[in-house]
């Protein structure tokens, strides 16, 4: 007969993260029925999540400093590799001022807490650590990016940047642990779940053929380099899905690392090895082709159902806003981020990298477009001039009125359209941090808009569909891509004015105008049906 067994299955070992103390006071013991409990003032839970939110914003961990600013000595390294980790260093020290967030989208604020069940509150902890996030938004130049339903097709902005996602479960012992994510759009929308079965696991060379078709599959438009989270198992999807998130935020970096036969899920590091090799030889690269499409890899294998493999993948990307916080009987307490990434900068003086073509934007579009046309796809390119930018919501405006009969604005077709939303600009400065969006959430509109003489000329981020492709050669069109994960970098340095210039009710989605200087680019999409990334993303 079989014998009760309990093994948690996820045996974390002793973490190694380095914390600093935010509250002192907010903790003391109490004695009760023959036992110490640990109670704590709620005010501390809404102190910890505004400081986490804000550290999360503005500051990296010290080894994605590191792995960034590795890539520069690496021989190698592409050009265009050690072109993105340049500015992505000097976004981070921008960023460490502490006025632009390191990424304009700052993300659906995400809590995962395990409470002790000696730890006493007295309140509504959900609400208290929502009371933070709100704060943190609010006081700080961060973007407000949900938009709640006003029916089943109509939406608005919240205004506030809620409602958080905050999941709180029970554990034994009396401290309480955190998890704060502040997770973008963009890297979401690569988490997959793929429902597999044993035959996936028929052999090492099927498991990786399949894998590596699926990380090919994510392509760049998250913002890489990543760091890449796989989970094979999970005795329910859901659950996949979650230590997928989980892995991706280095939350189970000190899982054990062997079997042990008891259900327990690990950390194999042998095949985070092999991922980590198979991202780097895509050649996929640091968004524009190179080595470094992937910084670090983590393989989780988990128990499963035995008609049931679920697999699962996903990224955090470049803007890595993940950090611990924890409650305990000596205080209050947060993960230490590391506030100078500018000591890295020295080794930005040595990187050689020649400057870009310059493209004059406020000629005619379509002396743009003859000017683009000269150089190949892969051209790196340096912006000067005015860009009209709108994303998804005033593109589904404008494609209203071209459906009732109503023609383009001018603007769209007389000028190169940046697919971005900006966070909220900072006094003195032209525009909050205003990186670009993910261009593939508007290849719907690309044919139409086309056609009718605009959107010629696109600039955001990511690789496009075939649509896109065949829209740039038919109506003699170039898809541009820029630095994603760099929008302090953006506003600081390239962004030099930026005003509405329609649809203001929408906020941060509002058609704007703006004028950048020496802002990077290359060239995506021609209009001859070339296509950089032709035989990578396959």
């Amino acid at each position: 007969m079989a014998r009760f067994s309990y093994a948690p299955i996820f045996p974390l070992k002793k973490e190694t993260v380095k914390y600093r103390k935010i509250a002192d006071g907010a903790v003391r013991p109490w004695k009760a029925g023959g036992r110490t409990f640990l109670r704590v003032d709620p005010a501390a839970l809404t102190l910890l999540a505004e400081a986490a939110f804000t550290d999360a914003a503005f500051y990296f961990r010290t080894r994605h400093l590191e792995n960034l600013a590795s890539i520069l000595d690496d021989p190698g390294a592409s050009e265009n590799d050690r072109f993105v980790a340049r500015a992505l260093l000097e976004n981070a020290a921008i960023a460490a001022e502490g006025e632009l967030p390191t990424c304009q989208d700052t993300g659906t604020a995400t809590i995962v807490a395990h409470k002790g069940e000696a730890v006493l509150t007295g309140a509504d902890d959900a609400r208290r650590l929502a009371r933070g996030v709100f704060n943190a938004y609010a006081r700080h130049n961060l973007r407000y990016s949900q938009v709640a339903p006003d029916g089943m097709l109509d939406e608005e902005n919240t205004g506030t940047n809620l409602p958080p996602q905050i999941d709180i479960s029970a554990d034994p012992g009396s401290e309480y642990r955190f998890l704060f994510v502040a997770k973008g759009g963009g890297s979401s929308n690569k988490t997959s779940l793929y429902q597999e079965n044993k035959s996936l696991l028929g052999s090492e060379k099927r498991l990786a053929g399949f894998l590596d078709e699926k990380i090919r599959a994510i392509g760049v438009a998250a913002c890489p380099p990543y760091r890449l989270a796989i989970v094979i198992g999970g005795t329910s999807p859901e659950m996949t899905l979650k230590t997928v998130k989980l892995a991706s935020a280095g939350y189970l970096d000190d899982l054990a690392t062997e079997p042990t036969g008891r259900g327990q899920a690990y950390r194999d590091l042998e095949w985070e090895e092999k991922i980590l090799a198979m991202a780097r030889a895509n050649g996929l690269g640091a968004q524009f082709t190179g080595k470094y499409f992937a910084l670090e890899a983590r393989v989780i294998r988990a128990p499963r159902h035995a008609g049931s493999l679920p697999v699962g993948l996903g990224v955090s990307c470049s803007a890595d806003r993940n950090i611990k916080g924890k409650i305990t009987r000596n205080g209050v307490f947060l993960e230490q981020l590391d506030k100078n990434p500018g000591r890295f900068l020295a080794a930005l003086k040595n990187t050689g990298i020649a400057p870009g073509v310059r493209i004059d934007l406020d000629r005619p579009i379509d002396e743009v477009i003859a000017e683009l046309a000269k150089y190949p796809v892969g051209t790196r390119l340096s912006l000067d001039g005015t860009l009209v930018v709108a994303r998804d919501i005033a593109h589904a405006r404008l494609k209203e009125m071209l459906d009732a009969g109503r023609p383009m604005p001018a603007y769209f077709r007389e000028h190169p359209v940046y697919y971005a939303g900006p966070a909220k600009t900072p006094r003195g400065l032209a525009s909050g941090s205003f990186g670009p969006t993910t261009a593939q959430r508007m290849d719907g509109y690309i044919a139409d808009f086309m056609k009718a003489g605009a959107s010629r000329v696109t600039l955001a981020k990511g690789n496009r569909g075939q649509a896109v492709i065949e829209a740039c050669r038919a109506f003699n069109g170039f898809y541009l891509g820029t630095i994603g994960g760099a929008a302090a970098l953006m506003a600081k340095k390239h962004i030099i004015e930026s005003e509405v210039l329609d649809f203001e009710d929408l906020g941060m989605e509002a058609v704007r105008r703006i004028r950048v200087k020496d802002m990077p680019a290359f060239i995506i999409y021609d209009n001859k049906g070339n296509n950089l990334y032709a035989a990578l993303c396959r």
